[in-house]
């Protein structure tokens, strides 16, 4: 059995708890040691990190300023041209890992198994299909190299009590020259992330406007939360696309999820079914979100919300 490589996801200056939940998929794998892979212009830091994650052999430092922006166009020869040696390559099932694994398997001339959710065997895994309401079993060759993404809502991120060795490694992949940054938009704000936030408030259309949604800020500030949003909010125009949670936007799993005039359409209910605890707030008691809620209050919300605000204190 040959090694695991997983890539590491950061912002430059923090690792992102997905690495941790990719190190607890790869954990499953039968294997010969799992490494992580810091890209990055100036690693030290994050490959400090990185060496802390239980169960891990070592850690590769990849340094060049070329990683300065984590593009996937030039993330993907490195990652391929370090495979050898390396039988999985685990990613992310995050924004950044859907963007960069495929290129990793086209480079590698394999096909990529997508939102591994449960080990079944080093070439085997169940993954989630149709929005989640069917599980597949996935079998690849044991011939080729397994190139993978993560669901890190299926998975809790390992311990920080290791001491892994770091090895550096240079950045000698034939980097491509088409693609470039040119902006980034991103939330400001002290707010946890949205994808590894514990607690998520999250609205839905019925706040019926952008002025509106400042009640699920305010809340989600209370509590120390996230704060999520439905496609249709996103549609309408009420906040940035990055907050999005369901299918086509962001897969989470917190600890405490707060649905707060969401109708729960089943590509929302694909984004929020591994939360440990759902509540509902909605004026329709026939709305689909009262199906999977563990707590559900039938009401305004614009009565509701500022009373549980009050509750809070």
């Amino acid at each position: 059995m040959g090694r695991v490589l997983i890539i590491a996801e950061h912002d430059g200056a923090t690792l992102n708890a997905s690495t941790a939940k990719c190190v607890a998929c790869a954990t499953e794998i039968d294997n010969d040691g799992i490494d992580v892979a810091v890209l990055s212009a100036d690693g030290a830091a994050l490959c400090d990190q990185a060496a802390t994650l239980t169960g891990i052999a070592g850690v590769l430092k990849v340094d060049d300023p070329v990683f300065s922006e984590q593009l996937a166009a030039t993330l993907a020869p490195q990652i391929a041209g370090m495979s050898d040696g390396y039988s999985h390559i685990l990613g992310p099932s995050t924004t950044f890992g859907r963007d960069l694994m495929p290129r990793v398997a086209a480079l590698l001339g394999v096909a990529q198994v997508s939102d591994i959710m449960e080990v079944k065997g080093a070439y085997s895994f169940l993954r989630p299909i149709y929005a989640g309401n069917a599980i597949v079993a996935v079998e690849a060759s044991p011939d080729r190299k397994l190139v993978a993404t993560v669901r890190t809502a299926s998975y809790r991120a390992v311990g920080a009590d290791g001491s892994a060795p770091i090895e550096s490694v240079a950045a000698d992949a034939d980097f491509p020259t088409h693609t470039r940054m040119v902006e980034i938009k991103a939330s400001a704000g002290d707010r946890p992330d949205l994808q590894t936030a514990a607690k998520v408030v999250a609205g839905g259309r019925a706040l019926a406007s952008e002025e509106n949604f400042g009640i699920i800020f305010t809340l989600a500030d209370k509590l120390g939360a996230g704060v999520g949003a439905s496609r249709a909010a996103v549609d309408a125009g009420y906040v940035a696309n990055d907050m999005q949670v369901g299918q086509t936007g962001k897969i989470i799993a917190p600890d405490l999820y707060i649905a707060i005039g969401i109708s729960g359409a089943i590509q929302h209910l694909t984004g929020i079914k591994d939360a440990g605890t759902i509540v509902a707030i909605n004026k329709d008691p026939e709305a689909p979100i009262f199906e999977v809620a563990d707590i559900g209050i039938v009401g305004d919300l614009f009565e509701i919300v500022p009373e549980l605000e009050k509750q809070i204190g």
